[in-house]
């Protein structure tokens, strides 16, 4: 795994955002950063692979663990309302893309080790489907690059579309940046690609019909599917949680992602994970409780490395602020990224649909990925 300093394009900005990715400056440089890459054997992406494998392997395993054990599953900070309809998600099967992005550290040389499942509301998507491969071609066209990201999706809408209304309603919240609105643009994207016809929606439109008990749009038309990029943490919390209960037990509305995913994307199924698995090679250590060696305190509901903590010799090294963390925390042992260049310690995004791994996006920042990372795009050399 080398990384490499280049030369950004002249007009980067206008090819990328010709793709689509309108949000792609940072604060002290840009988001989307060509201005390195990094290359990677085939044999390193051959382990990248299999161990993305292995670790949806070991979720499915985890999964079927939590909604089997009450107790396991009041760990999780879940309203113990939902509890019921996690489990009868879980054994449903509903309809779903089930792709998320398991967070990696590596070195190029020893295993791969997970850090988080970004699996219920995961970004990035854009960048490492579509404009890191648009770059690779134009850039290095003789080279590879491990994405096949966006076949994968839309072959998964083609799959499941059979199983949904006519209508797909994709919804997101409204940000500033632009990120939640490029990703949920990109997916109506691959869903119409496989045939679905798809409506935008705000998530504070989607209103509720008292009389037909349903969630409707704008229009006042029943929503019967609904793609949301939007924590299911957040929802089961809102003013119409009330109404989401009853959503869910007339079964009536496919969402998607299902709520079963609540538990894949809590840091609480971290040390569930090390708890059956203990010893894994692709596992970190992991606890509810504080580890005597060098660890890295996440909360166990939170977003782009808000309130994380790196904790050496008993004394906080880094740390994030934000305000998550009243559910609790999680303890993690601490794993030494590689300082590639100065300051610069890539996290590896590894993409699953519906269990494949089928791609890959680097992220870098200092020794905490949190929303000030960079995008680096990569190429297969050899």
């Amino acid at each position: 795994m080398i990384r490499q300093t280049l030369s950004p394009r002249p007009d980067w900005q206008a090819k990328v955002e010709a793709l689509g990715l309108i949000w792609h400056e940072g604060r002290e440089r840009p988001y989307w950063d060509e201005s390195a890459c990094y290359r990677f054997t085939r044999a390193q992406v051959a382990t990248i692979e299999r161990a993305t494998t292995e670790l949806y392997r070991l979720f499915l395993a985890a999964g079927e663990a939590v909604v089997s054990d009450p107790a396991l599953l009041r760990r999780f900070a879940i309203p113990p309302v939902f509890h019921d309809p996690i489990r009868e998600a879980w054994e449903a099967e509903p309809p779903a893309l089930n792709f998320g992005r398991f967070d990696l550290g590596y070195d190029g040389a020893d295993a791969p080790k997970l850090f988080e499942f970004n699996c219920d509301t995961p970004t990035s998507l854009l960048e490492a489907a579509v404009v890191q491969w648009a770059w690779k071609e134009e850039c290095f066209p003789a080279l590879d690059q491990f994405n096949a990201l966006h076949e994968a999706l839309v072959a998964r809408w083609t799959e499941i579309a059979p199983a949904l209304p006519a209508t797909l309603h994709v919804a997101h919240v409204e940000d500033l940046a632009g990120e939640d609105a490029v990703t949920a643009a990109y997916l109506r994207d691959t869903a119409e690609a496989a045939g679905i016809t798809t409506v935008p929606i705000l998530m504070e439109r989607i209103g509720w019909n008292h009389e037909t008990h349903c969630f409707v749009d704008e229009a006042d038309l029943r929503i019967e599917a609904l793609f949301k990029l939007y924590p299911w943490e957040w929802l089961v919390h809102e003013e119409f949680a009330t109404h989401l209960l009853d959503n869910l037990e007339r079964g009536d509305l496919t969402w998607i992602e299902p709520i079963w995913k609540m538990i894949w994307s809590n840091k609480a199924i971290l040390p569930v994970l090390w708890d059956l698995f203990p010893g894994h090679p692709n596992l970190l250590p992991a606890s509810f409780s504080v580890p005597s060696g060098d660890a890295v305190a996440k909360p166990m509901l939170s977003r782009e490395g808000a309130n994380v903590s790196i904790r050496k010799a008993g004394s906080i090294v880094a740390e994030t602020a934000g305000d998550y963390g009243d559910e609790g925390y999680i303890y993690q042992s601490l794993y030494r990224l590689p300082e590639m260049a100065s300051g610069c310690f890539p996290v590896l995004g590894s993409w699953v649909v519906d269990g494949a791994a089928v791609g890959m996006g680097i992220r870098e920042d200092g020794l905490i990925t949190s929303n000030t990372a960079r995008f680096v795009p990569h190429v297969i050399d050899g």
